[in-house]
């Protein structure tokens, strides 16, 4: 809170500064007025009327940027280019789908390890598979199954602990196929315009029975805007894609690292009840 304070007294006192050198401008520009009323206070107009005219040309550079991507868009072909558009948009859901879940699936397994072992020593077995319910994330839940089949024997909770975690693993890596396949789909898609697009181009030149530029350009064009269109949709998800299988890999070294020393927690807790 101090900080925010802080920032809106700066903030306040720069829009201070700035008015007062704002009213000091516009008093010389007022006296000028009263004394050429013809030339000087025409320029003073056209110089107020200037971050008018610059914010008005800012918009229409957006507004124009954003109805040239239109453009570009409806100039590839709506054929081509929304199979590349439906496989941005189903990628990036399965994207955030995957973001979310491992984002949930990360945990501080060392507090967790701690944890797990003041209960083994103040309750036993229950209590630590209380504190495993009670934690999220795929590790508490390899940890549950260790502790209920630690009454069967070391042997048994090792190889219940090893196969919950092949389970967990393969949960961690769900969808990432279907981004695999709009990343494959994408510039698919993309190059099949360009073939089309080519083809077309040089269907025109057929008919007409020569070369110009006018012929040929609108089918080069379908060429080259599929084929970016297509490139970028797969660039994009494969960065997210590449992301998720770093972070996969984290995890699962992480559950194996745990999972090493989580036996070695029942076998000191089997040493001391014998």
């Amino acid at each position: 809170m101090k900080k925010l304070f802080a920032l809106i007294a700066v903030f306040g006192m720069l829009l201070f500064v700035a008015s007062n050198s704002v009213v000091a401008q516009d008093q010389p520009a007022a006296t000028t007025t009263a004394v050429d009323s013809s030339g000087t206070a025409a320029a003073d107009e056209a110089v107020a009327a200037d971050p008018v005219e610059e914010v008005a040309a800012k918009a229409e550079e957006g507004q124009s940027l954003h109805s040239a991507l239109k453009q570009k868009f409806i100039e590839g072909g709506p054929i081509w280019m929304t199979p590349i558009l439906i496989c941005l948009v189903l990628g990036l859901a399965f994207c955030i789908e995957r973001i979310i879940y491992l984002n949930l699936s990360t945990s501080n397994t060392k507090k967790l390890l701690g944890k797990i072992e003041d209960a083994l020593n103040n309750g036993g077995i229950e209590a630590a598979k209380e504190v495993c319910r009670n934690t999220r994330g795929p590790v508490a839940s390899i940890f549950y199954q260790g502790l209920d089949r630690s009454h069967q024997g070391l042997d048994l909770a090792e190889k219940s602990v090893v196969a919950f975690g092949g389970v967990q693993a393969s949960l961690l890596e769900k969808n990432l196929s279907w981004v695999g396949l709009f990343i494959a789909l994408a510039p698919m898609f993309g190059f099949l315009g360009t073939v089309v697009g080519m083809i077309q181009a040089f269907d025109a030149i057929e008919q007409a029975g020569d070369i110009s530029p006018s012929l040929v350009a609108a089918g080069i064009k379908v060429a080259l805007i599929t084929t970016v269109g297509g490139l970028i949709v797969a660039i994009i998800l494969q960065v997210f894609y590449n992301y998720f299988l770093s972070k996969i890999d984290n995890l699962v070294g992480d559950m194996e690292d745990s999972s090493i020393a989580f036996i070695d927690l029942l076998v000191k807790h089997n040493l001391k009840n014998a």
